[in-house]
This record gives structure tokens, sequence and C-alpha cells, in this order.
């Protein structure tokens, strides 16, 4: 009778042992799931840097456009700047007032 007593106690401990391992083994697989897995925190880390570079890249192109759309303004049909328009004269075509004087 003590040797199937042992048995018995060897069957329970060995079963609790693979109970044990298979928790073990999920419990790292979605562990390494939560961290680096595509919805993990890692992943997530790298959306919220790549979500503040566009951010930051939209805003500067949003300043941008705001600063073509009033250059433009400023030289239509119905407003000119003359100051802008010389300076435009000057950048483009290279024209430059008689009473000036170029250093290169």
């Amino acid at each position: 009778m003590s040797t199937a007593h042992s048995r018995s106690e060897a069957r329970r401990g060995l079963g609790g042992l693979i109970y044990l391992a298979l928790a073990f083994a999920l419990g790292v697989y979605f562990t390494f799931a939560a961290v680096q897995g595509d919805y993990g925190m890692f992943r997530r880390v790298a959306i919220n840097a790549e979500a503040a570079t566009l951010t930051a890249e939209r805003d500067r192109l949003a300043a941008e456009l705001a600063e073509m759309q009033n250059l433009t303004r400023r030289l239509s049909d119905s407003f000119l700047d003359l100051d802008l328009l010389d300076q435009q004269t000057r950048d483009v075509l290279g024209y430059m007032r008689a009473d000036e004087i170029a250093i290169r």
C-alpha cells in the first residue's frame, strides 16, 4: 500500500509541476506581449514620439503656409506692398538702384 501511495504523491507532484510550468510560461508570454507586442508599451511610446514629431512638423508647415499666404496677399492686385515688391525684384531679378553699391 505504501508503493501505491508514493506513486500517487509522485503523480500529484508531477502534475503540480506541469501546472506551475504552464502558468509560468503563459505569464512570460503575456508579459512579453504587453511590453514588446504590437500593442505593447514600447510600441505606445514609439507612437507617442512619432505623434509629437508629426505635430511639430504640422505646426511648422502651418506657420510656413500662413507666411506664404501673407506674402501672396501682399503681392496681389488688390493689395500691393511696394517694399515687398522691391525686395522680390532684387532677389529674383538681381536688380539694384543706381545709388547703391554692391559688395560681394
